[in-house]
């Protein structure tokens, strides 16, 4: 899988194909045991965070894996995400997070969310009462920054940073981001953001990349779809695989969620499938519905974002 990466501000690369470990119900041991199965099927981009409970099971996997000489650490890649609570001190933060997972360091440190929380508050919806009035996004990046000194992380990024929010960032940061990780499918494209983001030199992450089915949030609208379906028959694939590909095609690395074998292996295959000009075309006249709305983040006393539109600055 060496040439299906791509290369990060900092120098490192990251693989296109990644694996997502956020499990609704924190099943440790199916957790290990999908890791295992993924890097044997050729898997090396892993993907977690803090508020995913899945740290501690990825990073024990992993260090079986490295231990039993089934691959080096330098052929993994770690991704894991500051939570809001956490804002406040990014380094102690990343400290717990390595401790967790019995690593080193991570590869990519992304800050999950553009909000703030109150020290403490670890559920994914947060309470009225624990948002934070100020946003303090300087004072979190300069943590971040830190980390990347402190040779805890090797990259530092964002998630869920829309174009707006990323201008601010480069505004007064030292050392820009290298990721950032937003929602990107067939049916919501980030045309305006990859855009941005390329010019910046900052390297997409799509999460949901098949629209997050499964997920009590999440779609089966992408691969349902009858255009996706009909692109798949033309290439004897599957929905899932014409999903994946179209979301690397744009140079963006996936980040699939599956434990089953089959299904990991299947969605590995995507990067054999090439996608031609009129099957792109297809895709880029798909109308558009963005699945991960962000809902729980707004209301209108406590949170900094009043609509979904002020936490997306209108790119939704």
């Amino acid at each position: 899988m060496r040439s299906h990466v791509a290369r990060l501000r900092c120098g490192k690369t990251i693989p296109l194909l990644g694996m997502g470990t956020y499990c609704p119900q924190k099943d440790r041991e199916s957790t290990i045991s999908a890791v295992h199965q993924a890097i044997k099927i050729g898997y090396r981009h892993f993907d977690t965070a803090k508020i995913y409970g899945s740290e501690e099971a990825l990073g024990t996997a992993l260090g079986q894996a490295i231990s039993y000489g089934t691959v080096p650490r330098e052929d993994i890649f770690v991704t894991s995400k500051l939570w809001s609570s956490d804002h406040h001190d990014p380094v102690s933060a990343l400290t717990q997070t390595l401790k967790t997972m019995g690593l080193e360091y991570l590869d990519s440190y992304l800050v999950h969310w553009p909000i703030k929380l109150k020290p403490g508050v670890n559920e994914p919806i947060p309470k009225e009462d624990e948002f934070e009035k100020d946003l303090g996004i300087e004072e979190t990046w300069q943590g971040m920054e830190r980390c990347l000194e402190m040779g805890l992380c090797r990259s530092i990024g964002v998630s869920n940073f829309s174009s707006k929010k990323i201008f601010d960032l480069l505004d007064f940061a030292s050392v820009s981001p290298s990721v950032n990780q937003v929602e990107m499918h067939p049916l919501w494209r980030q045309r305006k953001l990859r855009k941005v983001c390329e010019e910046n030199n900052i390297h997409v992450s799509g999460y949901s990349p098949l629209g997050g089915p499964g997920n009590c949030w999440g779609s089966t609208a992408v691969i349902e779809h009858p255009i996706i379906k009909s692109i798949a028959l033309k290439h004897n694939a599957t929905p899932a695989q014409v999903a994946l590909r179209w979301g690397m095609s744009k140079g963006a690395s996936v980040i699939v969620k599956s434990f089953n074998g089959t299904r990991m292996s299947e969605n590995k295959r995507a990067l054999e499938i090439k996608l031609d000009d009129q099957d792109l075309s297809l895709i880029d006249n798909l109308e558009e519905w963005k699945i991960m709305r962000g809902e729980f983040l707004v209301n209108q006393t406590t949170s900094p974002y009043k609509s979904i539109q002020q936490l997306w600055d209108d790119e939704i």
